[in-house]
């Protein structure tokens, strides 16, 4: 299959967007990008030194940055860091480059994915003061309505197989 347009997964950390982009582009014969490895490539450093030395402003800025450059390339699959759609000027990219598809799951999920997954600590730092439950369940709260306005499609993952989420998403593709 060709991609006409970039194909972007969006969603809060742990819903699965890397682990589906994979899949996914295997399935689709085209190269998965992960827009926070191409922040981690383009600054040198992980994700939580750019937090711990320069602030989560610095790091939207960098990603940002990132988003314009790879939405410039050929048409391929995109797996956007879990606050990306934060800023409307990346928005604007997703929608004037791309679909976007919104991988959902709700808090606990969320929780015990990150807990399990040994680079949360290097790659996912944590965004407020708050247990991370807590965290979890105030930022989808609050990004609930931009994940819904950016994307066209809304795929749970909750309770769902790597391959189920993909087999959803082939199945919305033209």
């Amino acid at each position: 299959m060709t991609l006409t347009k970039h194909l972007y997964l969006t969603g809060f950390r742990g819903t699965g967007k890397s682990s589906v982009a994979r899949l996914l582009a295997k399935q689709l014969g085209v190269t998965a990008i992960d827009l926070d490895e191409v922040v981690e490539q383009q600054a040198g450093i992980s994700i939580s030194r750019i937090f711990e030395e320069q602030g989560e402003s610095a790091f939207r800025d960098l990603e940002s940055t990132a988003l314009a450059t790879v939405a410039k390339f050929s048409p391929t699959l995109i797996s956007l860091g879990g606050g990306a759609i934060l800023r409307a000027e990346n928005r604007t990219c997703i929608e004037t480059t791309g679909t976007c598809i919104w991988l959902d799951a709700d808090a606990n999920t969320i929780a015990a994915r990150l807990h399990q997954d040994e680079t949360t600590a290097e790659r996912r730092p944590a965004l407020t003061t708050l247990p991370a439950l807590q965290e979890i369940e105030r930022l989808l709260d609050e990004r609930r309505p931009i994940y819904e306005q950016t994307s066209q499609h809304r795929i749970a993952t909750t309770d769902r197989s790597i391959d189920q989420v993909v087999n959803d998403i082939l199945a919305l593709l033209p």
